[in-house]
């Protein structure tokens, strides 16, 4: 795993941003560290403002024909707002639950601090001495028990004294009920995006007839040798050695298209809420605090430890003790071990706020304190919700991928009615915004929304790309009939009818965004336009992913053919004055040529349309396009520029961008579009915090070391000359391959591959490496191409070995 892969800090966080984050994919916490007050923010995963309603407007339709007549006229800036008629409501928001607040009896005049996150055993400490006495607080969030625990001991017997009661910022009642200490509110109906100026942005309904949902949490003292009282002010323990506390919580939340509060003919949401809490915790206390320390630490190992990295020597070797955020500010990527401990943390935290059953990573994961968060702490489709899924299979964390890929199902549903009402088509969309509910019309609160990220119409079919991924590096036809490619195939149908000829016949979208962006014109900058490349792009991953679904399945040659036909008269990429990848169908003058979003270079990267053997002039452009964005941005575009520099085989300026990457924001600093990088915990800095730059990050490695997409195996393709020797285990590779990876010199050593699904393996190491294949000691003939490139058969289960000259046992 390399060296020891902890976050440490020799004070306790001033900020929330530098807290330290655990959950177990339904419930998170922040931990502060705090001496004399303690404060641990709280998270569950179901908590949002709102309910199920209807956000389609009938009116988009309407005026569809006049938006798509202004753009064939050249009216860009009028389409623009045209297409303000085409909006519906904001989405919700996800919500805090509140905090566990800890009082200690011994003051704040410490020594000897530590604060720690072991992302090994998923285990956060807070370590300090008072006097003679020294204080520990070990703190998890478990998956197999569903909650939060909290063990504090004291080196003298009877020397621990503290109070604990939980707190919300929504409406709520705390009581003591028995032995337990209960906290029970109700959500918000509505709340306005942080971005809107309102008189009222937060409003509630009347707590017997409220449709939002009901939330409970619940605390305990599960083990002690103090006294332990309760009342008003909380949970008291006294003159006590060690207390182990756990802490669960639970919803009304009942499904997406679910009214979560009061109905007629359900059950009391206060009931459920509270019945579901109860049942976690009474669960946990059957079980001693070590059998469910131990519980959740075998749990947590099991998907972590299927990966491993070592780049050279690791730490500088003044760096590996070194508080983390000194670490940070000092070193960055020059720091091999640091770029491992950022690595391992993108996989600690999918691994944390993901998992089969749960909600998806939202764009603050699972963790935040804020009533009204940034953009609602919702899913920002147009980037933001499939980054957080880079990671998901290449890091062998494929069940972790689960949680999005059933949200696309949700979106699949209410998407048919919104393609329907907004645009008369077949199938479904969503646009760039979606919360717990699936919302899927363009935001905007009918009209007070930008087009430029409100009228986007592709978020169902970038999502899509997820559902192919997940056959793609499993090989699971059951799956893929069963699941993806029903929700695949009404996608496809959507981009079907929603595509149009243009003037020269080719098949465009229109209304057509580059997210985010706009272009100038005479009469001024505008975002709608037709055929832009990020649209065209999607729509070719798409349907090449369904005609290829089809084939594997023997289903549907008729429609298989006809998305052929019409994959082949998409409106071609152009290259524009500067030699770059047009990022619109026409040659327009970029708003911004240092964007953040490089939305028309994903068929670089995560799409597969581009590359330099197959459209070796268009990867050229698109490369030029990225030198053109620039080395600076926010922290995940940052991310997504590590990746693509990967795709273009060019190591060192992969590197180059994790450098800015890991660069120290200070929390408090305003929100900034041109510099990112990361706070003190490590999480991802847009600013402000989005945890998508984590993912990226992670995934970008990945893609350094190790790409697939192209059919072949491709072993150290971006490899930066600062990283001569390393190894990473456990990767996993489209076609149902699992890759380690030796390198020494700045050059592959020895792989070894292992077959998941008995696929034919090609494999290209660079053409200078010539392979030799092993099975145990017996070569194993394969094929060389005149580039080097080897393939060999391959058997279900089996293991080979990859090396530079033949093996001598």
């Amino acid at each position: 795993m390399g060296e020891n892969m902890q976050l440490q800090y020799d004070k306790p966080a001033s900020v929330w941003t530098e807290a330290l984050p655990i959950g177990n994919g339904r419930l998170g916490a922040m931990i502060y560290g705090g001496v004399e007050r303690e404060t641990i923010s709280l998270n569950e995963d179901t908590l949002w403002s709102g309910y199920p309603r209807d956000w389609n407007n009938p009116s988009a339709r309407e005026v569809l024909p006049d938006i798509r007549k202004r753009v064939q006229q050249g009216h860009y800036t009028e389409a623009d707002q045209l297409g303000r008629k085409m909006m519906g409501p904001y989405t919700e928001s996800y919500l805090p639950f509140g905090d566990l607040r800890l009082s200690f009896d011994h003051g704040a005049v410490y020594h000897s601090y530590r604060r720690s996150l072991d992302l090994a055993n998923a285990v956060q400490r807070t370590e300090y001495g008072i006097g003679d006495v020294f204080f520990t607080r070990e703190m998890f969030a478990s998956s197999p028990d569903q909650i939060i625990t909290l063990r504090l001991t004291s080196s003298v017997p009877g020397a621990l004294n503290f109070h604990a009661r939980l707190d919300s910022p929504l409406r709520h009642t705390a009581n003591i009920e028995g032995e337990v200490f209960v906290l029970r509110g109700f959500a918000p109906e509505r709340v306005e995006p942080n971005y809107v100026s309102s008189s009222e942005p937060i409003r509630y309904g009347e707590p017997e007839l409220t449709s939002a949902m009901a939330f409970e949490g619940q605390l305990i003292v599960a083990e002690t040798d103090g006294r332990v009282s309760l009342d008003a002010g909380g949970i008291h323990v006294l003159n006590a050695t060690e207390a182990v506390l756990y802490f669960s919580a639970a919803t009304s939340f009942n499904g997406f298209d679910q009214i979560p509060g009061n109905k007629v003919d359900g059950d009391n949401p206060a009931v459920v809420a509270a019945t579901s809490a109860a049942a976690y915790l009474s669960g946990a206390q059957a079980k001693c605090w070590t059998e469910v320390r131990e519980r959740h630490v075998n749990d947590y190992r099991s998907l972590y430890e299927r990966v491993s990295l070592r780049i050279g020597g690791s730490s500088v070797s003044e760096s590996k003790d070194m508080d983390t955020e000194r670490r940070i500010e000092q070193f960055g990527a020059k720091d091999p071990g640091l770029v491992e401990l950022l690595f391992h943390y993108g996989r600690y935290l999918l691994i944390s706020s993901s998992r089969p059953g749960t909600q998806a990573a939202n764009l603050q994961g699972i963790w935040n304190a804020s009533t009204r968060p940034p953009w609602s702490s919702n899913w920002t489709l147009n980037i933001n919700a499939e980054m957080n899924y880079w990671p998901a299979e290449v890091c062998n964390l494929a069940e972790c991928h689960q949680p999005l890929l059933e949200m696309i199902k949700n979106l699949s549903e209410n998407g048919a009615e919104t393609a329907a009402v907004h645009y008369g088509t077949r199938g479904w969309t969503v646009h760039h915004n979606t919360d717990i509910w699936a919302h899927t019309a363009p935001v905007g609160n009918y009209g007070e929304g930008d087009p430029a990220w409100a009228l986007w119409q592709m978020g169902g079919i970038w999502l899509t790309q997820h559902l192919w991924e997940h056959y793609a590096f499993s090989g699971d036809e059951a799956y893929l009939r069963d699941f993806a490619y029903p929700i695949l195939k009404e996608a496809a149908f959507f981009a079907l009818d929603w595509l149009i000829e243009d003037s020269s016949g080719y098949l465009v979208t229109s209304p057509s965004t580059s997210p985010e962006h706009k272009f100038r014109t005479p009469e001024g900058t505008a975002a709608i336009s037709e055929g832009a490349t990020m649209d065209i792009s999607l729509i070719w991953e798409l349907f090449t992913n369904s005609i290829e679904a089809a084939h594997i399945l023997g289903v549907d040659s008729e429609f298989r053919e006809e998305l052929i036909q019409k994959r082949d008269r998409l409106l071609p990429l152009q290259i524009g004055r500067y030699g770059q990848l047009q990022e619109w169908s026409k040659d327009f003058e970029d708003e911004d040529v240092f964007h953040r979003h490089t939305s028309h270079l994903i068929g670089v990267h995560p799409g597969r349309q581009l590359s330099e053997r197959d459209t070796p002039e268009l990867f050229a452009a698109a490369r030029t396009s990225l030198e053109r964005r620039g080395d600076e941005s926010t922290g995940w575009s940052l991310g997504w520029r590590v990746a693509l520099w990967s795709r273009f085989g060019e190591g060192d300026r992969a590197l180059e961008l994790l450098s800015n990457m890991l660069r120290l924001v200070k929390d408090g600093e305003t929100e900034r579009y041109e510099q990112g990088g990361v706070y003190a915990s490590l999480l991802g800095a847009h600013p402000p915090f989005q945890i998508d730059g984590n993912f990226a990050a992670t995934a970008g490695i990945a893609e350094m070391l190790l790409q697939s997409h192209r059919s072949t195996l491709m072993l150290l393709p971006a490899l930066p000359d600062a990283w001569q020797a390393g190894e990473v285990r456990g990767l996993r590779a489209r076609g149902g391959f699992e890759v380690s990876i030796r390198w020494e010199n700045g050059s592959l050593e020895e792989a070894e591959i292992t077959s998941c699904s008995g696929h034919r393996c090609s494999v290209s190491a660079g053409s200078e490496a010539k392979l030799t294949v092993y099975h145990g000691d017996i070569e194993v003939p394969i094929q060389r191409a005149d580039d080097g490139t080897i393939s060999f058969s391959t058997d279900t289960g089996t293991t080979y070995r990859l090396v530079k000259q033949p093996y001598a046992g």
